[in-house]
């Protein structure tokens, strides 16, 4: 018994899609027949010979050494024991298992209602397919924020997602938040990482900026509405106190021209501006000397 022919299997994992190598060892082979069996027990080579119509198995190596089965384009119904059988006068049999890898893709992060300053957005990070489960974790500014995660399985692949609440200010506008994904079938290191940058609604600010501080006769004004806000409003009014604007003056956007100044142009100049969380005024007071 101790002179017995052996055959001996290595445990294998791959990434889907990627190619496999199946290896059973052979000790003290004499050329007895030997036989690859798939999970189902389907026969894939006998004694080197193809058995089964799936060109994706190829044997690569048959020696006295050793049997190795190479196979391409990997589907996670590949996964499973393969059988390498020995028949001797006392059938020896070893089982290799192939495990299917599913890495992610780079999430996919999506906002769900509109954010306005001081209120919440819930953020959502997806990742569709993988296999394991992968482990999502939201940043900002390096800072790790704890998301809500869940997931399904859906045969061999997990779907899940991660679920960020944030409460938020106008400073907050244009800040990047990062879901990333790490997972075994990705190398030492490796992460997958979807950055969003937060669009923060706000209600509108506006100050006015004259072109000059003192103004005599026959100078021309120049007022520019500086206009904050987002949406950041397109519309500008100007006006002058009750009275209408002067028939020289040109109101353009954020900008107000009144060249050739008189006294009588003296007053209050406004700029108004709105967006769909309110509205913004300043006051100008002209005075000529």
């Amino acid at each position: 018994p101790g002179r017995a022919q052996e055959v001996q299997a290595e445990n294998v994992t791959v990434l889907e899609g990627g190619t496999a190598e199946i290896t059973c060892h052979l000790h003290r082979y004499d050329g007895s027949i030997v036989v690859i069996q798939n999970p189902a027990r389907q026969t894939l080579f006998f004694n080197g010979t193809r058995a089964l119509k799936d060109e994706r198995f190829e044997l690569a190596e048959f020696s006295r050494r050793r049997l190795r089965l190479r196979l391409a384009r990997a589907r996670l119904d590949d996964e499973g024991g393969y059988f390498c059988q020995l028949y001797a006068d006392d059938t020896h049999h070893q089982i290799a298992t192939l495990t299917v890898l599913v890495p992610p893709e780079p999430p996919v992060v999506e906002a769900g209602a509109l954010a306005v300053e001081g209120g919440e957005v819930e953020l959502s990070c997806l990742v569709p397919r993988a296999r394991p489960l992968a482990t999502l974790r939201w940043y900002r500014d390096r800072r790790e924020l704890p998301g809500h995660s869940s997931h399904k399985q859906d045969g061999k692949v997990f779907w899940q997602r991660s679920v960020l609440r944030l409460r938020v200010e106008r400073r907050d506008h244009g800040a990047i938040v990062t879901c990333e994904a790490t997972h075994p079938a990705l190398g030492r290191g490796q992460r997958r990482q979807t950055q969003y940058q937060l669009d923060v609604q706000y209600p509108p600010s506006a100050r006015i900026l004259p072109s000059q501080s003192v103004l005599r006769e026959g100078d021309t004004l120049v007022l520019t509405c500086a206009v904050s806000g987002n949406p950041r409003p397109t519309e500008v009014t100007w006006s002058r106190g009750n009275e209408s604007l002067p028939a020289r003056a040109r109101a353009e956007g954020e900008r107000l021209t009144l060249p050739a100044l008189a006294p009588q142009d003296n007053g209050s100049y406004s700029c108004q501006v709105g967006n769909a969380h309110g509205r913004a005024a300043d006051t100008y007071v002209l005075v000529v000397y």
